[in-house]
């Protein structure tokens, strides 16, 4: 099964998208990792990632696809999550064109939808453990009082710089404006799935499961 996760910064997709490759086996393919990995890789194409990015300029479509095809010609197990891809309807066709040519299907696009300022009050309040990424929250899941990460022990604790609202809000008109087009796009093809993205983890795993499976 590969599936695309959408939804806004903060929403989750990361900690779901854990769940499924942790469950079903499947493999999570998001840009930036990919990208991060390819530039320290040594091969050909990291060359290039590496040079693009170190001139300072964006990575071409040609060039995610292209790290795309190696990840689906190596491996598929359980399938593939696409995390971050595709942002625009370039973007989407291309994917199309690269899953039919290496005779995979995209089996649906799961929408996570969330209310805005539940999600700016959600995101404001994150933290993580600068030693080991769990996440943590100042209303759900604060810092452990020993001020120790309850994961690895580490006192490390991380906020990003752009977790404030006024960036969020920033951060969510940008998505709202790329990624409107892409949900009439595969909602056009019958691959929508809307799901209400708010709730505990179990709760929305629950709902993104219900999704695929039903």
């Amino acid at each position: 099964m590969n599936i695309i996760l959408l939804g806004p910064p903060g929403a989750g997709k990361g900690t779901q998208a854990h769940i499924l490759v942790e469950e079903r086996g499947m493999t999570q393919l998001s840009t930036g990792d990919m990208l991060r990995e390819a530039k320290d890789s040594g091969t050909e194409m990291g060359k290039v990632v590496a040079d693009v990015m170190a001139r300072g300029e964006l990575v071409t479509d040609e060039i995610v696809i292209g790290l795309i095809r190696e990840k689906i010609d190596g491996e598929n197990g359980g399938g593939f999550i696409f995390d971050g891809f595709p942002r625009t309807l370039a973007q989407a066709d291309a994917l199309a064109e690269l899953l039919a040519e290496t005779g995979q299907t995209l089996d649906a696009v799961v929408e996570m939808r969330v209310d805005d300022e539940a999600l700016v009050q959600r995101i404001t309040a994150r933290s993580t453990c600068g030693n080991c990424g769990a996440v943590y929250n100042d209303i759900t899941k604060p810092w452990p009082e020993d001020g120790k990460c309850a994961n690895c022990g580490s006192t490390e604790v991380k906020r990003r710089a752009d977790d404030n609202e006024e960036s969020l809000k920033q951060r969510l008109m940008e998505y709202y404006k790329k990624t409107s087009p892409l949900l009439g796009y595969y909602y056009a093809k019958g691959d929508l799935e809307t799901i209400d993205g708010l709730g505990e983890i179990d709760e929305v795993k629950a709902r993104i499961a219900s999704a695929l499976d039903g």
